[in-house]
């Protein structure tokens, strides 16, 4: 049987079945953060402190990067000014935006495909509430 096998792939290098896959998990760091750069694969996690860092936000969305808002440095006047600002410009670019804390925002380009769901604490004692009456 191993025989047979070995012949149905006698054609095949034995370059080609071997260890490729090691090749690519051993890179350096620098080579690994130049290939995130090319491909636009960055978490970028930022606390903006005035709605004018908002640009800077949408610029790294565009980017194709993932950005992490806490927006817990602003007042609740700006933080909704971002908000609507980050809003407009992935309905723009096609991503998403998901809370995942208070005042914390995961904003994705559409080359990102987030899965789950981080449930909101407040959500969670209302609907036990409910559930009670």
């Amino acid at each position: 049987m191993a025989l047979k096998l070995k012949n149905l792939f006698k054609d095949v290098d034995d370059d080609t079945l071997t260890g490729t896959e090691d090749e690519f998990y051993n890179i350096t760091e620098g080579e690994a953060l130049a290939e995130a750069d090319k491909s636009g694969n960055k978490m970028i996690l930022l606390e903006p402190r005035a709605y004018s860092e908002s640009q800077q936000i949408a610029d790294h969305l565009k980017n194709r990067n993932s950005v992490v808002v806490n927006l817990k440095r602003v007042t609740s006047d700006q933080a909704k000014r971002i908000i609507d600002f980050l809003s407009g410009c992935i309905y723009a670019i096609g991503g998403t935006m998901q809370k995942i804390g208070v005042g914390i925002y995961l904003c994705t380009p559409k080359n990102v495909n987030v899965q789950g769901k981080i449930s909101d604490e407040a959500e969670k004692n209302k609907s036990e509430v409910e559930e009670e009456w």
